[in-house]
């Protein structure tokens, strides 16, 4: 199943045809088709760097740490802009990177470590034994335990009775009304 996309190729490619092949402004563009200007200037350049191949949609990416990691020292090491890393290695926004150097510099290269997302596939199933002790009860013990059944059972059979009773009144209220013939 694919992504939906917002804006098609053909629209995509007549943006840039019109600022490429007219004196039109990328503000003037943006405003006549209702299209962000850094959205207009993103589709420019991965144009210019890539062709029409640049403009297909890019898909959902899962990049490793190490990938990350080359990305960010590239960066740092070559004196390159969010966008001109962003061409280089083929990343589909400027924002990725912003995260990944956020969390690289709050985590370091542990917090670049993919993490699974959402609910886990399988629910464990060990389920804990109940703790049974080996020494036999002592007699107060077991006196307690039958008092804790007894006021159980007591309990079950109040509330038993008292269905009963309200069950017995419901029925003799509907029989004590006289019919409206």
């Amino acid at each position: 199943m694919d992504r939906k996309v917002k804006h098609t190729l053909s629209f995509k490619k007549t943006c840039i045809d019109l600022y490429t092949k007219s004196s039109e402004s990328i503000l003037g563009i943006s405003k006549e088709y209702k299209v962000s200007e850094s959205l207009l200037r993103r589709w420019i350049q991965d144009y210019e760097k890539y062709g029409l191949k640049g403009l297909y949609p890019k898909k959902n990416q899962i990049y490793s740490s190490e990938f990350k990691h080359r990305v960010l020292l590239t960066m740092e090491r070559e004196k390159l802009s969010l966008s001109e890393a962003r061409l280089r290695y083929r990343i589909p926004s400027d924002s990725i990177i912003v995260q990944w150097r956020n969390i690289f510099s709050k985590f370091g290269l542990e917090g670049l470590k993919s993490k699974p997302r959402g609910r886990q596939k399988k629910m464990s199933t060990y389920k804990r034994k109940a703790y049974k002790s080996q020494k036999p009860l002592t007699r107060e013990e077991e006196l307690l335990l039958e008092n804790e059944r007894l006021r159980c059972e007591n309990a079950f059979l109040k509330k038993f009775n008292a269905l009963i009773q309200a069950e017995e009144e419901k029925l003799n209220s509907r029989k004590s009304k006289p019919s409206k013939n």
